[in-house]
């Protein structure tokens, strides 16, 4: 079976750093991208970064450019998001997702996904 589990979210101030796991299993990380996607109330899924396990390409989106990191470890079927200098407007649940193909920041583009992991910025 087919799965991607987050892990790493919580209650964080302003300023502070986190960093989100997304294990994968039922398949090697090998011949897919990596996406992690953010959800804040009321507002739509929103693409945060993305990463070509095939090459290792990545990407970001403007608002966490430089203050957030991907990575792997295929070792461990595992992609991580470093997260820095984390502010309010970063809290949201946060999901990994799985495509075959090219890494993009389209959420529809994505057809496996995790349940997601909190993430909450006091200021």
């Amino acid at each position: 079976q087919v799965r991607l589990v987050e892990s790493g979210g919580g209650l964080v101030q302003a300023g502070d750093s986190l960093r989100l796991s997304c294990a994968a299993s039922g398949w090697s990380l090998g011949f897919y991208a990596l996406g992690w996607f953010r959800q804040a109330p009321g507002k739509e899924r929103e693409g945060v970064s993305c990463l070509s396990t095939s090459d290792g390409r990545t990407f970001y989106g403007d608002s966490v450019k430089g203050r957030f990191t991907i990575a792997r470890d295929n070792a461990k079927n595992t992609v991580f998001l470093q997260m820095n200098n984390l502010n309010p407007e970063d809290m949201a649940v946060y999901y990994c997702a799985r495509r075959v193909g090219a890494p993009t920041r389209g959420a529809s583009d994505y057809n496996t996904w995790g349940q997601g992991t909190l993430v909450t910025v006091s200021s």
